[in-house]
């Protein structure tokens, strides 16, 4: 028996429900559907970069299935100084500098092989792009589940653009939040490029 109260079970099984059905059908994306999306998603982040000229980018590797493509890192370090995240014993996410080499960390995940800097080195990128599976018309966003980003964003600097890469299809209604969860400025689609939130509405 949970001791949680039955909101907070609802909403934990609401998001569960949600988060196995979009990792079903991302797993069931063909190898030349994810191809090409890592590269729209890639140009339109690019484009981004472009654009706000940021010193720094906290980014991510992408693994598996996930939107970006595993050439996402080198492909922003052309532009700025990237940092990765290096997952801690305790969830949440230290980062280091990328230059080139990424090594093999838990999870599956692949880490930045360099001189570790803090968790509030995140406060020091211009441009944070995330992970995410789905994200809400409030911005709010579905990770994994482990809450490592949601610590992570909690200590992004007030006014920086936060975007997730997501694919066509994972802009959903609502997301189910709890009071951790933490929302982002933006998401990337392959289709629909980068759409920005502003009260509540994104621009087309």
């Amino acid at each position: 028996m949970s001791d949680l109260p039955a909101e907070a079970e609802n909403c934990r099984a609401a998001k569960i429900a949600l988060r196995h059905r979009l990792l079903a059908a991302r797993r069931g994306l063909s190898p030349a559907d994810r191809l090409a999306a890592a590269v729209a998603v890639q140009r339109h982040t690019l484009d981004l970069v472009r654009r706000q000229q940021p010193a720094t980018v906290a980014a991510y590797a992408p693994v598996g299935t996930e939107p970006g493509g595993p050439e996402l890192p080198s492909l922003l370090a052309a532009y700025a100084t990237v940092l990765l995240p290096v997952l801690l014993p305790d969830g949440d996410l230290d980062w280091a500098g990328y230059a080139g080499d990424l090594t093999a960390g838990p999870r599956g995940l692949r880490e930045p092989g360099g001189r570790r800097l803090g968790v509030e080195a995140v406060r020091s990128a211009g441009l944070v792009v995330v992970p995410a599976l789905a994200v809400d018309r409030r911005g709010m966003r579905m990770g994994r589940g482990g809450g490592s980003y949601d610590r992570a964003l909690a200590r992004v600097a007030p006014g920086t653009l936060v975007v997730a890469l997501l694919y066509d299809g994972e802009v959903v209604d609502e997301v189910p939040t709890e009071p951790q969860d933490r929302p982002v400025t933006g998401f990337i689609t392959p289709d629909r490029g980068l759409r920005l939130n502003r009260t509540a509405e994104w621009t087309k």
